[in-house]
């Protein structure tokens, strides 16, 4: 065993029954014996499960239809997968999302609306949360990277110091050595180490260079050796890697740029408008407030800056793209796709303009929807994609039926597997989000959505058959379809 892992997974077999005569006790000496190795072996064929996390990553990918995006590696790993169209978060913010993620609990109380939820309520969930519920089943849990809130999951000045944001759970978690003093600086990374400089650094930087004068190609790099390790192990592993592109920095080596420049299509100007809708969503406080703009342009009265913008966000998805697949070849260059469950997820979406919103923070549908594909050795109509809508929240339900893990009865999820199996299974229920303000909260059927705002009394209903870009609020002309919805969506 190498020193990836740390325990042994097998389990001890049935307790042998007093016998009087030493034959009998040889007997049931053998037997125990037989059950123990088989136990192993069934422990050994455990499938191992490989998730990626992909920060701000909406649905923009050639599988999806999206014909500016160049992302091959992603498409060509849902074309072996089963791609869900219509996946959709619980909150529309960083921590948030990955707190759902990892507890697998919609919110429930204000302090699970924000970024700093994972550390101030894990003490309540971490017991049974993803990580717990593998390693309790004597799964290697290791996390590079991305996937709690803080990249190698310290909450530290620096986040390279304890406290911890999620304990317990993870063998090892933990962020590359790289250019970047630390993992604050590697999340918000501009070229070589440079660290962003809060409210001066520009929202663009296309470096010419290399791959490596980012950080996710150090992530893939890391995760490509720890997949090495991992193939020599006889412990199942689940191995988290978690990305930073394309979230804000829009950064890139050139060369991701070049492709798209003005290939990257304008807003229909109906979809960029600002409505007079009663919505609090408009203020894109990361972008305006965490970014320099060169000039103090706006993307909302330059549009060669907006445009700018979008070409910037897709280079920096092609990059992501360009390290998930060099992961993705090192990963079935060891052979280990035959008894390992792959997950790609990104925690929410990102606005590039639509309601003249440059962010997340909000509850329409390009902020909640974003990309969930999913492996299983031996899939039935793999590449064929599941129109169903799935929430975050269905993944560790499905993970655990997938792997033969109890799940615990606290989870607001439902397995997945019907979709696996079919892709044609149809919505088995709505999906329920929050903004990051109490009060804010939305559902989304097959057809609607329909947004709260409690505080002011205000909805927003969209007819998604009839209206794909949001551009007509129907909620005063469609009460009794509100007072439909409102029944289903909880409050707290």
């Amino acid at each position: 065993m190498n020193a990836i892992a740390l325990k042994s997974s097998a389990p001890s077999g049935a307790p042998i029954t007093r016998v009087r005569h030493l034959v009998h006790t040889v007997a049931a000496i053998a037997l125990l014996t037989l059950a123990t190795t088989a136990a192993t072996v069934a422990a050994e064929a455990r499938p191992n499960v490989l998730f990626i996390a992909i920060d701000d990553l909406r649905n923009d990918l050639g599988i999806f239809g999206v014909e500016h995006a160049i992302t091959p590696h992603l498409d060509a790993f849902a074309a072996t997968a089963r791609p869900f169209s219509r996946h959709y978060v619980q909150v529309p913010t960083c921590g948030a999302s990955r707190l759902a993620l990892l507890s697998g609990q919609r919110p429930t109380a204000r302090a699970h609306l924000g970024n700093g939820g994972i550390r101030a309520t894990a003490s309540e969930w971490a017991h049974r949360s993803l990580p717990a519920l593998f390693r309790d089943q004597g799964y290697q849990t290791l996390a590079l990277g991305k996937i709690s809130h803080h990249p190698g999951g310290l909450t530290g000045r620096n986040w390279d110091t304890p406290p911890a944001e999620l304990p317990g759970v993870w063998d090892r978690q933990w962020v590359p050595e790289s250019p970047w003093e630390h993992a604050r600086a590697m999340m918000h990374g501009y070229a070589n180490g440079e660290p962003r400089r809060h409210g001066r650094s520009p929202a663009i930087q296309a470096f010419d260079g290399p791959d490596e004068a980012f950080p996710d190609a150090w992530v893939a790099s890391d995760a490509i050796a720890t997949l090495a390790d991992l193939a020599e192990s006889d412990q199942p592993w689940f191995f988290a890697v978690g990305f930073f592109k394309p979230h804000l920095p829009f950064a890139a080596p050139k060369k991701y740029f070049a492709p798209h420049a003005g290939n990257v299509p304008d807003l229909d100007p109906e979809v960029a408008a600002k409505r007079s809708w009663p919505s609090g969503y408009h203020r894109s406080g990361e972008f305006r407030r965490n970014y320099g703009h060169p000039g103090d342009r706006d993307p909302d009265t330059h549009p060669e800056y907006a445009r700018e913008l979008r070409e910037a966000y897709a280079a920096a998805t092609s990059y992501v793209d360009a390290q998930v697949g060099r992961l993705l070849d090192a990963f079935h260059e060891k052979q280990l796709h035959e008894n390992t469950i792959v997950v790609i997820w990104s925690d929410h979406g990102f606005l590039l303009g639509e309601h003249a919103i440059w962010g997340k923070h909000c509850l329409y549908e390009h902020a909640l929807r974003c990309p969930l594909i999913i492996r299983t050795p031996g899939m039935a109509q793999p590449g064929e994609i599941s129109a169903a809508i799935v929430e975050t929240v269905d993944i560790i339900p499905t993970l655990a039926d997938l792997c033969g893990i109890d799940a615990p009865e606290e989870l607001h999820g439902l397995s997945l597997r019907p979709m696996l199996e079919d892709p044609a299974t149809p919505t088995l229920k709505p999906s329920i989000s929050h903004g990051s303000s109490p009060g804010t909260r939305s559902i989304r059927t097959d057809r609607w959505r329909l947004i709260v705002d409690d505080n002011n009394d205000r909805h927003e209903l969209f007819d998604y058959e009839n209206d794909p870009g949001e551009t007509q609020n129907l909620a005063t002309t469609h009460p009794e379809v509100v007072a439909t919805l409102l029944e289903k969506l909880p409050q707290f």
